[in-house]
């Protein structure tokens, strides 16, 4: 309630902090390529990647630089991986449940799930996005046959260089509550991992917006994904 009041009494100056930043951050495209294929050798791995614009690989801009591409470079050494990405500007837990039920039925082992910064920016409140997400966990395993998700923490949007102030401390209170349900949502269930989204403060890790993830972040991103992969 303290956190509505106060972006309310703001709200004359969030309003086109908003705006500027949501026409700033949607200047560059999704990165260009295949959203899906297979690459290396070993057990066969089917992974379904879901997500925003920062798993649709804006930022750079062919798919072999973004979080697809380098997550499937990680893990190719180690397996046969048939990939899929399912991501786009915008989305959020709602609008994946929505692309989701959409999509031919499976099977998946592994998925990854990239969400969080627009169901900040929208204000959706923890008890929704916890159930949303809860509600993406169990399609993914009842309809795809997933056994392993690996949940990419909720960005710091405190910490990110485009967002002024103060909205940068609006969304990144909002960012860090939806977090902590992720947090907990994973602790209560060994499906899951956690992939936290706290990287080096280098101006150089994000792309021309201060928004999205350039190049060497997609890759450090990637890295961390495979990982948590691997550990099953």
């Amino acid at each position: 309630m303290r956190d509505a009041f106060r972006a309310a009494l703001l709200s004359p100056v969030l309003v086109p902090q908003v705006a500027w930043v949501v026409l700033r951050a949607a200047r560059l495209p999704e990165a260009a390529g295949p959203r899906e294929g297979v690459a290396g050798a070993g057990p066969d791995l089917r992974l379904l990647i879901v997500g925003d614009s920062s798993a649709a690989g804006v930022g750079v801009e062919t798919q072999d630089e973004a979080l697809a591409g380098r997550l499937v470079a990680h893990l190719a050494p180690h397996a046969r991986v048939h990939w899929r990405l399912e991501a786009r500007g915008g989305a959020t837990t709602t609008t994946a449940l929505a692309d989701l039920a959409q999509m031919p039925d499976g099977p998946f082992d592994v998925a990854v799930i990239a969400l969080g910064v627009n169901d900040s920016k929208n204000g959706m409140r923890r008890a929704r996005w916890r159930r949303n997400y809860s509600d993406l966990v169990s399609l993914l395993k009842a309809r795809f046959g997933v056994t392993r998700i690996v949940a990419s923490g909720v960005p710091p949007l405190g910490a990110f260089p485009l967002l002024p102030r103060p909205l940068r401390g609006v969304l990144g209170a909002r960012a860090a509550a939806l977090d902590a349900e992720l947090r907990a949502l994973v602790a209560q269930d060994p499906a899951l991992r956690y992939v936290p989204m706290e990287f080096p403060p280098d101006r150089d890790l994000m792309a021309a917006d201060g928004f999205h993830p350039a190049a060497p972040l997609y890759d450090l991103w990637a890295g961390r994904v495979a990982d948590r992969i691997r550990e099953g």
